[in-house]
């Protein structure tokens, strides 16, 4: 088995990493930037870190040298914008390259509601499921907005292959709607 190579110091977690490759798409962020991108793209498959967990991420990131910072002082206040360093470019390289890929979690709050409907009879997980199809309608469009964008483009060969992954996830996710509600006797 390959192991990955040592970063300086204690390893990013694996929402640095993510972090990390977000900077792959762009080449300088805020932090506030780099949120915004964060929500705009994980969020399809990996929770988007809160604003604070993203500072902090950012602050071990620069004291490991994976990014590098810049003050930019206007006035009395100071922005600090970052990038990717040929230290973190490479961890991230590594991160990708080596090591066991951890199976994905499942934290799916209408399926545990739905796993608890005896207790609060069946009108309620019908209501749940129902507006988890529109929610999954919506996200659904808006994936395929964002798939539109990204063309064929080579760079974005790997974002597109994850954003039809995305689409097939939640017409699946459509699919288990449906067989639920025809379970429970719903439309």
């Amino acid at each position: 088995m390959n192991t990955m190579p040592a970063v300086s110091g204690q390893d990013p977690s694996v929402t640095g990493y993510a972090l990390l490759g977000l900077f792959s798409l762009r080449e300088e962020m805020s932090g506030y930037e780099l949120k915004q991108l964060a929500d705009r793209t994980l969020k399809f498959f990996w929770t988007a870190p809160a604003m604070s967990h993203v500072y902090s991420e950012l602050k071990q990131l620069a004291k490991a040298g994976l990014v590098e910072e810049t003050v930019i002082q206007t006035g009395a206040r100071r922005r600090r914008r970052y990038r990717l360093s040929a230290s973190g470019r490479s961890a991230l390289e590594g991160w990708l390259s080596f090591g066991e890929v951890g199976f994905p979690g499942l934290k799916h709050e209408v399926v545990l509601r739905l796993f608890l409907g005896a207790v609060s009879g069946p009108a309620r997980p019908r209501g749940i499921l129902e507006g988890y199809k529109h929610q999954l309608e919506r996200r659904i469009a808006e994936l395929r907005g964002i798939r539109d964008g990204l063309g064929e483009a080579p760079h974005y060969r790997y974002a597109a292959i994850v954003a039809d992954w995305g689409m097939r996830y939640y017409r699946e996710e459509l699919e288990s709607v449906a067989d639920a509600n025809e379970r429970l006797g719903g439309p």
